[in-house]
């Protein structure tokens, strides 16, 4: 088949499926955002849409978000129409859909199949709007606005023939008239390369060394904010810091916003939180928080290995691969009781988990793993069983596979 993926940031959640699609024969093309340039196998054609306009400043802001979504597929629809020109014609279009992308391809290619990558369906209640009091939005109509980030999914409903999700929870927030047509399968953890490695040795600062020996909690977010619970991280830290002398915490994380709204005045998140916890540490407590920002993927591994604590948190959104890779890796994790790591997370079994808002609770929870080392390896043990037993790459590649392939 002709297989056409469609993301702004590709590969994206594909880069274990385009792959594997090649090996079995078939003709991988992508579609993605010309700013999002990256080195692609020379086996996958890429092509690149631009943005000549940005979101209109007067426009209501009930509708922004579409408005920023129809600009994204109107691009993609051009280019489209360009490429169909020259002759390209997929039989399948692989999106995710979530910025609109593929919002008109169906129009440019009526004969394709379109099979939609289902992340998540945005709601008023019982999900992440409402989760987090601190941050609720204390304007009464904001609920309105939410509603309306869906109707790029309800566009994308009408043409899709069929879809896939990563997670049972993150389907299950698609209404139900769609769900029958999502299949629940993981991108999947390539757990070979991510392992436990008692030799892992990570130099921070440029002349820290840190090793599986030492006692280090580990924490990591793209950016750092509340959706992620970093500010009840935070809020842990100067018990923890107090009652274990010798850890040392790193965090791994931007200082810009993934998923929430932005801080106030300007700020950023990071150092609000940090500024809040700051009176209550001394010198040398302060001096045994590390901020890495980005870091490169071979570090984050090593940073993964090294671990002997590692802290979890988000609302009831999008699971992190970086969870299910801190799983692969052996990690003792000590995670937030919220519906997503339900799915993955038994308490006692292969992680510890609290209630998100409990941050005493977080840190006697990181204490108690630090002073006992037979539960820490147990739960790591675990982790790692779980993970390569329902996320290994091959074992979720096979499943994909068969979905691509049983149009």
């Amino acid at each position: 088949m002709k297989i056409l993926f469609v993301h702004q940031n590709f590969p994206g959640q594909f880069k274990f499926l385009a792959p594997a699609l090649i090996k079995r024969g078939h003709s991988v093309s992508a579609l993605c955002f010309e700013k999002n340039q990256k080195q692609f196998s020379k086996e996958i054609n890429v092509f690149y849409y631009q943005i000549n306009r940005g979101t209109t400043k007067e426009a209501h802001p009930y509708i922004t978000d579409f408005e920023a979504k129809v600009i994204r597929g109107e691009a993609c629809y051009l280019k489209a129409i360009e490429i169909k020109k020259k002759g390209f014609s997929p039989d399948v279009i692989i999106a995710h859909h979530g910025w609109g992308e593929s919002m008109f391809l169906h129009r440019v290619w009526p004969k394709s199949q379109i099979a939609l990558y289902c992340e998540f369906f945005y709601k008023v209640s019982g999900a992440d709007v409402a989760f987090d009091l601190e941050f609720e939005s204390k304007i009464s109509s904001d609920h309105n606005r939410i509603q309306l980030k869906n109707i790029n999914n309800y566009i994308h409903f009408e043409n899709a023939n069929k879809a896939i999700s990563p997670t049972l929870w993150q389907a299950s927030t698609f209404p139900e008239f769609f769900r029958k047509n999502i299949t629940v399968i993981h991108d999947g953890i390539d757990t070979k390369a991510l392992k436990p490695n008692d030799d892992a040795n990570l130099i921070i600062n440029g002349s820290i060394s840190i090793n599986s020996g030492d006692e280090i909690i580990t924490f990591v977010n793209r950016n750092l904010e509340p959706y992620r619970g970093y500010h009840i991280f935070m809020r842990s830290l100067p018990n923890i810091l107090k009652e274990r002398p010798n850890v040392k915490v790193l965090i791994v994380g931007g200082d810009d916003v993934s998923y929430g709204k932005k801080a106030p005045n300007g700020g950023n998140w990071k150092n609000i939180f940090y500024e809040e916890i700051k009176s209550k540490l001394s010198d040398s407590e302060r001096k045994r928080i590390f901020y890495l920002g980005y870091i490169s993927y071979e570090h984050y591994v090593l940073l993964l290995q090294i671990s002997s604590v590692h802290i979890y948190l988000t609302y009831p959104f999008v699971l992190s691969w970086s969870l299910l890779e801190a799983m692969s890796v052996g990690c003792a994790i000590v995670a937030s009781d919220t519906k997503p790591l339900q799915e993955v997370i038994t308490d006692q079994e292969n992680g510890l988990l609290f209630d998100f808002f409990d941050f005493n609770r977080l840190s006697n929870l990181a204490i108690k793993l630090l002073e006992d080392s037979s539960l820490r390896n147990k739960i790591g043990h675990n982790a790692r069983e779980f993970a390569i037993k329902n996320y290994d790459k091959d074992l979720c590649l096979k499943k994909q596979l068969e979905w691509v392939e049983n149009f």
